[in-house]
Protein backbone atom coordinates (compact mmCIF):
# COMPACT_ATOMS: atom_id res chain seq x y z
CA UNK A 1 0.00 0.00 0.00
CA UNK A 2 1.51 3.13 -1.28
CA UNK A 3 1.21 6.41 0.89
CA UNK A 4 -0.12 8.21 -2.01
CA UNK A 5 -3.14 5.97 -2.54
CA UNK A 6 -4.31 5.72 1.15
CA UNK A 7 -8.00 6.31 1.44
CA UNK A 8 -9.87 5.27 4.74
CA UNK A 9 -12.83 2.76 3.90
CA UNK A 10 -14.91 4.16 6.91
CA UNK A 11 -16.29 7.41 7.56
CA UNK A 12 -14.81 8.01 10.69
CA UNK A 13 -11.54 6.83 9.24
CA UNK A 14 -12.11 9.91 6.51
CA UNK A 15 -12.92 12.44 8.96
CA UNK A 16 -9.97 11.47 11.33
CA UNK A 17 -7.84 11.49 8.09
CA UNK A 18 -9.01 15.02 7.23
CA UNK A 19 -8.65 16.70 10.98
CA UNK A 20 -4.88 14.92 11.14
CA UNK A 21 -4.01 16.50 7.51
CA UNK A 22 -5.56 19.76 7.91
CA UNK A 23 -3.52 19.81 11.43
CA UNK A 24 -0.33 18.98 9.83
CA UNK A 25 -0.60 21.09 7.31
CA UNK A 26 -1.98 24.21 9.91
CA UNK A 27 1.10 23.72 11.66
CA UNK A 28 3.44 23.68 8.61
CA UNK A 29 1.63 27.08 7.44
CA UNK A 30 1.84 28.78 10.99
CA UNK A 31 5.92 28.12 10.88
CA UNK A 32 6.01 29.72 7.79
CA UNK A 33 4.05 32.34 8.65
CA UNK A 34 5.69 33.07 11.80
CA UNK A 35 9.02 32.48 9.90
CA UNK A 36 8.24 34.72 7.14
CA UNK A 37 7.09 37.89 9.67
CA UNK A 38 10.15 37.50 11.73
CA UNK A 39 12.39 37.55 8.65
CA UNK A 40 10.64 40.96 7.11
CA UNK A 41 10.51 42.66 10.54
CA UNK A 42 14.42 41.60 11.21
CA UNK A 43 15.74 42.62 7.88
CA UNK A 44 13.20 45.56 7.05
CA UNK A 45 12.72 47.27 10.30
CA UNK A 46 15.68 45.91 12.53
CA UNK A 47 13.02 44.29 14.93
CA UNK A 48 11.34 40.87 15.36
CA UNK A 49 9.09 38.62 16.79
CA UNK A 50 10.84 38.09 20.40
CA UNK A 51 9.18 34.66 20.87
CA UNK A 52 8.73 33.75 17.17
CA UNK A 53 11.67 31.39 17.24
CA UNK A 54 10.62 29.35 20.49
CA UNK A 55 7.12 29.44 19.09
CA UNK A 56 8.58 27.76 16.07
CA UNK A 57 11.03 25.30 17.61
CA UNK A 58 7.23 23.95 19.68
CA UNK A 59 5.70 23.73 16.65
CA UNK A 60 8.46 21.77 14.73
CA UNK A 61 8.20 19.82 17.42
CA UNK A 62 4.72 18.97 17.19
CA UNK A 63 5.05 18.27 13.59
CA UNK A 64 7.53 15.48 14.20
CA UNK A 65 5.26 13.71 16.36
CA UNK A 66 2.27 14.08 14.24
CA UNK A 67 4.37 12.96 11.10
CA UNK A 68 5.22 10.15 12.98
CA UNK A 69 2.07 8.62 13.55
CA UNK A 70 1.00 10.04 10.15
CA UNK A 71 3.76 7.61 8.51
CA UNK A 72 2.66 4.72 9.70
CA UNK A 73 -1.18 5.39 8.92
CA UNK A 74 0.01 5.96 5.50
CA UNK A 75 2.97 3.86 5.05
CA UNK A 76 5.16 6.43 4.46
CA UNK A 77 8.44 5.30 6.68
CA UNK A 78 11.44 4.30 4.89
CA UNK A 79 13.17 0.79 5.80
CA UNK A 80 15.72 -1.68 4.58
CA UNK A 81 14.66 -4.79 3.00
CA UNK A 82 16.98 -6.21 1.25
CA UNK A 83 17.08 -9.39 3.30
CA UNK A 84 13.44 -9.64 3.53
CA UNK A 85 12.94 -9.00 0.24
CA UNK A 86 15.08 -12.67 -0.36
CA UNK A 87 12.24 -14.64 1.34
CA UNK A 88 8.92 -15.51 -0.16
CA UNK A 89 5.64 -13.61 0.56
CA UNK A 90 5.18 -16.05 3.39
CA UNK A 91 8.57 -15.55 4.64
CA UNK A 92 8.60 -11.29 4.58
CA UNK A 93 4.96 -11.42 6.01
CA UNK A 94 6.61 -13.11 9.50
CA UNK A 95 9.66 -10.51 9.60
CA UNK A 96 6.97 -7.40 8.94
CA UNK A 97 5.29 -9.04 12.21
CA UNK A 98 8.16 -9.21 14.33
CA UNK A 99 8.94 -5.73 13.42
CA UNK A 100 5.51 -5.12 13.95
CA UNK A 101 5.88 -6.18 17.60
CA UNK A 102 9.27 -4.47 18.33
CA UNK A 103 7.48 -0.87 17.22
CA UNK A 104 4.87 -1.49 19.06
CA UNK A 105 7.18 -2.31 22.51
CA UNK A 106 9.14 0.55 21.96
CA UNK A 107 6.20 2.79 20.99
CA UNK A 108 4.61 1.86 24.55
CA UNK A 109 8.31 2.46 26.13
CA UNK A 110 7.92 5.89 24.42
CA UNK A 111 4.28 6.56 25.44
CA UNK A 112 5.38 6.05 29.43
CA UNK A 113 8.24 8.27 29.64
CA UNK A 114 6.47 10.62 27.41
CA UNK A 115 4.04 10.34 30.20
CA UNK A 116 6.47 10.49 33.44
CA UNK A 117 8.03 13.42 31.54
CA UNK A 118 4.69 15.50 31.03
CA UNK A 119 2.99 14.60 34.10
CA UNK A 120 4.97 16.82 36.71
CA UNK A 121 4.37 19.83 34.44
CA UNK A 122 0.38 19.17 34.60
CA UNK A 123 0.66 18.75 38.25
CA UNK A 124 0.21 15.07 38.17
CA UNK A 125 2.38 11.93 38.95
CA UNK A 126 4.27 10.18 36.75
CA UNK A 127 4.11 6.32 36.74
CA UNK A 128 5.78 3.91 38.62
CA UNK A 129 8.36 0.91 37.06
CA UNK A 130 10.87 0.98 35.03
CA UNK A 131 9.83 -0.58 31.94
CA UNK A 132 6.01 -1.31 32.52
CA UNK A 133 3.34 1.33 34.36
CA UNK A 134 2.77 -0.80 37.98
CA UNK A 135 0.44 2.81 39.38
CA UNK A 136 1.20 6.17 39.88
CA UNK A 137 4.08 7.82 42.28
CA UNK A 138 3.19 9.75 44.96
CA UNK A 139 4.97 12.69 46.68
CA UNK A 140 6.67 14.13 43.13
CA UNK A 141 6.96 17.84 43.28
CA UNK A 142 4.72 18.93 40.46
CA UNK A 143 6.44 21.60 37.64
CA UNK A 144 3.42 22.80 36.86
CA UNK A 145 5.03 26.90 37.64
CA UNK A 146 7.28 26.55 34.95
CA UNK A 147 7.13 28.61 31.98
CA UNK A 148 8.20 29.16 28.70
CA UNK A 149 10.80 31.52 27.53
CA UNK A 150 9.50 33.84 25.70
CA UNK A 151 5.66 33.15 24.43
CA UNK A 152 2.98 35.20 25.91
CA UNK A 153 0.46 33.81 27.90
CA UNK A 154 -2.72 33.06 26.01
CA UNK A 155 -6.28 34.26 27.22
CA UNK A 156 -7.69 30.99 26.65
CA UNK A 157 -5.33 28.92 28.94
CA UNK A 158 -6.36 31.45 31.98
CA UNK A 159 -8.28 28.42 33.57
CA UNK A 160 -4.43 26.32 33.90
CA UNK A 161 -4.00 28.74 36.86
CA UNK A 162 -6.41 27.88 39.11
CA UNK A 163 -6.29 23.76 38.02
CA UNK A 164 -2.72 23.38 38.42
CA UNK A 165 -1.30 26.91 39.37
CA UNK A 166 -2.79 26.94 42.70
CA UNK A 167 -4.57 30.38 41.60
CA UNK A 168 -1.28 32.00 40.41
CA UNK A 169 -1.16 33.96 37.71
CA UNK A 170 1.38 32.75 34.60
CA UNK A 171 3.22 35.61 33.24
CA UNK A 172 4.36 33.59 30.20
CA UNK A 173 2.62 30.46 28.76
CA UNK A 174 2.83 27.73 30.84
CA UNK A 175 5.36 24.53 29.52
CA UNK A 176 2.01 21.95 30.39
CA UNK A 177 0.85 23.35 26.72
CA UNK A 178 3.55 22.45 24.37
CA UNK A 179 4.47 19.56 26.12
CA UNK A 180 1.25 18.24 25.69
CA UNK A 181 2.31 16.63 22.44
CA UNK A 182 4.64 14.59 23.91
CA UNK A 183 1.99 11.66 25.50
CA UNK A 184 -0.61 12.54 22.92
CA UNK A 185 1.81 12.41 19.92
CA UNK A 186 3.01 9.00 21.54
CA UNK A 187 0.21 7.71 22.20
CA UNK A 188 -1.09 8.49 18.65
CA UNK A 189 2.24 6.66 17.34
CA UNK A 190 1.40 3.95 19.32
CA UNK A 191 -2.13 3.66 17.87
CA UNK A 192 -1.13 3.98 14.72
CA UNK A 193 1.53 1.09 14.83
CA UNK A 194 -1.16 -1.23 16.37
CA UNK A 195 -3.71 -0.37 13.66
CA UNK A 196 -0.73 -1.18 11.03
CA UNK A 197 -0.04 -4.14 12.91
CA UNK A 198 -4.03 -5.61 12.65
CA UNK A 199 -3.02 -4.73 8.93
CA UNK A 200 -0.81 -7.13 8.50
CA UNK A 201 -2.87 -10.02 10.02
CA UNK A 202 -5.92 -8.82 7.72
CA UNK A 203 -3.85 -8.49 5.05
CA UNK A 204 -4.80 -4.95 3.99
CA UNK A 205 -0.71 -4.38 3.59
CA UNK A 206 2.38 -6.00 3.63
CA UNK A 207 4.69 -3.91 5.49
CA UNK A 208 5.38 -0.92 8.01
CA UNK A 209 7.30 0.26 5.43
CA UNK A 210 6.82 2.15 2.02
CA UNK A 211 6.63 -0.31 -1.07
CA UNK A 212 8.48 -0.09 -4.24
CA UNK A 213 5.58 1.57 -6.60
CA UNK A 214 7.75 4.46 -7.14
CA UNK A 215 10.52 2.37 -8.33
CA UNK A 216 8.21 0.11 -9.86
CA UNK A 217 6.47 3.02 -12.32
CA UNK A 218 10.09 4.36 -12.86
CA UNK A 219 11.23 0.57 -14.55
CA UNK A 220 8.11 0.40 -16.22
CA UNK A 221 8.89 3.82 -18.31
CA UNK A 222 12.08 2.87 -18.56
CA UNK A 223 11.28 -0.31 -20.42
CA UNK A 224 7.84 1.56 -22.45
CA UNK A 225 10.58 4.41 -23.48
CA UNK A 226 13.15 1.52 -24.72
CA UNK A 227 10.44 -0.28 -26.75
CA UNK A 228 9.58 3.09 -28.38
CA UNK A 229 12.71 4.12 -29.15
Amino acid sequence: MSHSKYQPKKVLGRFINEIEETAIALILGLMTIVTFINVVLRYGFNSSLIWGLEVTLILFAWLVLFGISYGFKVTAHLGVDALTNLFPPAGRKVFAVIAAACCIAYAFLLLKGAWDYWAPFAALQPTEGRWFPFGFTEGVRDRAFYVTDQVPMLGMFRWLEDAINYGEEYEKLPRVVPYTILPLGCALILFRVLEATWGLFTGERDSLIVSHEAEDAVEEAAAKQAQEG
